[in-house]
């Protein structure tokens, strides 16, 4: 059987709870019998001492023990007090006293007698005050008692004005609870029980209303959950305090926001995919119906104008495909110590006439004038310097330039590519690396560029742990700054 989380969290502070009371309970009655019997102890000690004094009573009146050994009435006066045997005549029965006091037995000085000392052994049950004790004179000898039971007892010492006329003698046995106190702890122990009977019946009903209370804020997130696995990133965990619920209602919070982030930049993506593909194959089609139409005539012009068509879609096929390899570190990067400066210089070499017949200046300022090796691939690399050499051959208007720069900062190094007019408008700097996003004005698509050469950029970049940023440079254009760990350095 499947147990929902509610019944989970209700049977576990249910659970909580009676152990809770099973405990108190437990403790409660200990700590009462515990009272009880020191309570029963202190009473009996109190017992023993007025024994006690109406034995020294005794011995001040009669004036030895003789009198006390003689009249057995005396002894029982001693240990009950109920009766004063100078008050009646010595003649009276005993069969109106306690149990105890109605059978002699053959040796009327062997305290207790043998008929109830056998039913204590036998029964085992705790034995009266009276039973248990023996008296002893001075000098050690038995008054009343059992010589084989002395060597157990405890002693308490009988005195008249400071001098000792004897002993009494207590055999061990717990005390005899009196019929109130067995009344009282009887209906003790049953309002124990139905109290906690209450406050279990009473733990449950505040339990359920409060699971179901601290399960709320986990259906709200299953709710959340759900709604994100169905498609709706829109949808968001209502958070309240700062628990460890509050925390988890924030992280799938997060978690749908860059969900949803990642589902427009998708939807943003095909749009701009499909329109990209839309205008090279819409002026292709164009210009193929015509000739069909006979509208053009087909000569070696309209075989250009088709053939750059062509070149034009298989440039943005190229630079999706090179998007894809290099989106999110992918696989195909081969690392290994290579010369960062070897790898840029030869790249602005390939360059550097290009530039030259497009009316451009192109200068490389190697300030460090010494190989430089990281860990990297030197393909990828070289991937990312043609990219932003050929952006800014584009989008540089004749009579400019490129400047690169070379140094090292804070144990990373740098590369500087700073051209000249025109420049990026400060609103569309951040955006410069987004897939497909051109700016528009001057560096528009007018030489044919798709708005993928910087996004494959950022993806090299971040793929060999470094970083990329963009911001006007002080010639007008366009300053592209790249760092790089350098081998030893961490990213």
């Amino acid at each position: 059987m499947r147990l929902s989380i509610h019944s989970k969290v209700f049977l576990t502070l249910l659970l909580a709870c009676v152990v809770v009371l099973t405990g108190s309970h437990t403790f409660v009655q200990w700590s009462f019998q515990r009272g009880l019997v020191e309570f029963a102890d202190a009473r009996e000690q109190e017992r023993i001492a007025r024994i006690i004094e109406r034995l020294a009573d005794i011995h001040q009146r009669e004036g030895s023990w003789r009198p006390l050994i003689e009249d057995r009435r005396l002894w029982f006066y001693a240990l009950n007090g109920r009766s004063d045997p100078w008050g009646e005549p010595r003649t009276a029965h005993p069969e109106r006293g306690p149990f105890w006091m109605r059978e002699t037995g053959s040796d009327p000085r062997a305290w207790p007698p043998q008929r109830w000392l056998d039913q204590l052994r036998q029964h085992e049950r705790p034995a009266p005050l009276e039973l248990r004790l023996m008296l002893l004179d001075a000098q050690g000898d038995i008054l009343y008692g059992r010589s084989d039971l002395l060597a157990k007892t405890r002693r308490y010492l009988v005195e008249v004005e400071g001098r000792k006329i004897g002993e009494l003698a207590l055999l061990p046995g717990s005390p005899v609870p009196e019929s109130a106190e067995l009344h009282f702890r009887a209906t003790l122990v049953d309002r124990l029980w139905i109290i906690a009977l209450a406050m279990l019946l009473l733990a449950a009903v505040l339990a359920y209303p409060l699971s179901s209370r601290l399960v709320r804020p986990v259906r709200a997130v299953q709710g959340v959950a759900r709604r994100l696995a169905a498609g709706d990133f829109s949808a968001r965990v209502p958070t309240h305090g700062g628990d460890e619920l509050a925390r988890l209602g924030q992280d799938i919070n997060a978690l749908a926001a860059v969900l949803e982030r990642n589902e427009q930049a998708r939807r943003r993506w095909a749009a701009d995919i499909s329109h990209e593909l839309r205008t090279p194959l819409a002026l292709l089609r164009a210009e193929l119906e015509a000739l069909q139409d006979g509208v053009r005539p087909f000569d070696r012009d309209a075989l250009d104008a088709l053939h750059g068509d062509v070149l034009r879609l298989e440039r943005l096929v190229d630079d999706l495909y090179q998007l894809t390899t290099t989106d999110f570190g992918a696989l195909g990067y081969r690392f290994a110590d290579c010369d960062i400066t070897e790898i840029l210089a030869s790249d602005v070499d390939a360059f550097a006439r290009t530039f030259r017949e497009a009316g451009l200046t192109l200068e490389f300022d190697d300030t460090l004038g010494e190989p430089i090796l990281i860990q990297a691939d030197a393909q990828r690399l070289s991937q990312l310097f043609r990219n932003l050499l050929s952006n800014s051959l584009k989008y540089t208007d004749p009579g400019g330039g490129l400047y690169i720069r070379l140094r090292r900062e804070a144990g990373r190094l740098v590369i500087d590519f700073q051209d000249s007019a025109p420049g990026v408008p400060a609103e569309d700097l951040p955006r410069l690396f987004e897939r497909l996003y051109r700016v528009e004005g001057s560096r528009s698509r007018q030489t044919g560029g798709a708005g993928l050469g910087l996004a494959i950029a950022h993806n090299v970049v971040e793929a060999h742990g470094g970083t990329i940023t963009a911001q006007a440079a002080p010639q007008g254009g366009l300053w592209i700054c790249v760092t790089l760990p350098v081998k030893g350095t961490s990213a």
